[in-house]
């Protein structure tokens, strides 16, 4: 029992490269304007409400990923810290309006928009996160645009509705886990398979679009399964990938398998490289929106020095020629 005990305390423990510092001077009174925009916008954000560690380094740069369509899920996947409501209430029309005003106060170059399931909706909401994304684009032209889409149920004519004209730069959606914890990680609705297939056919539908997905380690897979999973994303045509480290958001969510060594994050960024991905960011404090302007910029400039500190950074130079190490910033 003993021996039980001092293995739990191990895993629940942080290893000493998860530090992240808080801002101070000029960059607290950034992360201030930040928070008080998403406040003063009535909006939410997946930096507070998935507790991401990176909230203080990526506000005080001026950076949040806006969320959007509520402020809880209709899906219960176990990793997740967003609430889970069956039923959520109606969609806000002046959420456009809203999350177009935050933008533009913020003086972003890249915007992150994602979004909650809503199953409970024909389309799960695609109509809504279309406009939100071209009201952003109507008044903030020179920002680019992503959007962390959730898979639509699977619904592809949504899918195209969507993407239809829309002036995205960056269509993401999040695998999560390797195929095999499917059913121990998400929610039954949510499926590797069905992710690559939005995927795949988000790339069809426009292939003028970078294409973007995320994979955690930590929830019970071998590294073996994590070079596999990159192999099929690449196979479906994914352009940017990111691999970080689960964390659990409280003891009733699922439990941290393992903390791979920091040095496994720069072979899994370099297996991507070779499969020919454009892009990928790769650390222990990954995020799948993390510094994703600054992936962004360096997908289409190689030469692009600005860094990203404690993650390993791969971009190919034009047309997935062999890629070039880019230099990797402590932790």
């Amino acid at each position: 029992m003993a021996a039980d005990a001092e293995q739990a305390a191990r895993k629940r423990r942080l290893p000493d490269w998860f530090r992240t510092s808080l801002p101070n001077g000029a960059q607290q009174a950034v992360f201030q304007a930040t928070k008080d925009a998403v406040k003063d916008n009535r909006l939410h954000t997946v930096c507070e409400e998935a507790r991401c560690p990176n909230i203080h380094d990526c506000w005080a740069s001026g950076d949040a990923t806006f969320m959007i369509a509520g402020q809880e899920c209709t899906r219960g996947c176990r990793f997740c810290a967003v609430g889970t409501i069956k039923t959520p209430p109606p969609l806000d029309d002046e959420e456009p309006q809203h999350l177009a005003e935050a933008v533009d106060s913020m003086t972003l170059r890249h915007a992150v928009v994602t979004v909650v399931n809503r199953d409970d909706l024909p389309d799960s909401g695609a109509d809504h996160y279309k406009r939100c994304i071209a009201a952003v684009n109507e008044r903030s032209p020179d920002v680019t645009l992503e959007l962390l889409c959730s898979d639509l149920a699977g619904d592809m004519q949504a899918l195209a509705h969507l993407l239809d004209g829309s002036p995205l730069k960056v269509f993401a959606h999040n695998v999560e886990c390797v195929p095999r914890l499917d059913r121990t990680v998400r929610d039954a609705r949510a499926s590797f398979s069905q992710s690559l297939a939005i995927l795949a056919e988000a790339k069809r539908l426009r292939p003028d679009i970078i294409t973007k997905s995320s994979i955690m380690v930590g929830v019970g897979e071998t590294d073996e399964e994590i070079s596999e999973a990159l192999a099929l994303l690449r196979q479906a045509g994914v352009d940017l990938i990111t691999v970080g480290q689960y964390l659990a958001p409280s003891a009733k969510h699922l439990e941290v398998a393992r903390f791979p060594e920091p040095e496994m994050y720069d072979v899994w960024a370099q297996q991507a490289m070779d499969m020919g991905f454009s892009g990928v960011a790769s650390g222990p404090l990954v995020r799948s929106s993390f510094k994703a302007g600054l992936l962004y910029r360096k997908t289409h400039d190689a030469s692009n020095n600005e860094t990203m500190p404690g993650a390993y950074v791969r971009v190919a130079e034009a047309q997935h020629a062999p890629p070039a190490p880019l230099k990797m910033d402590e932790p």
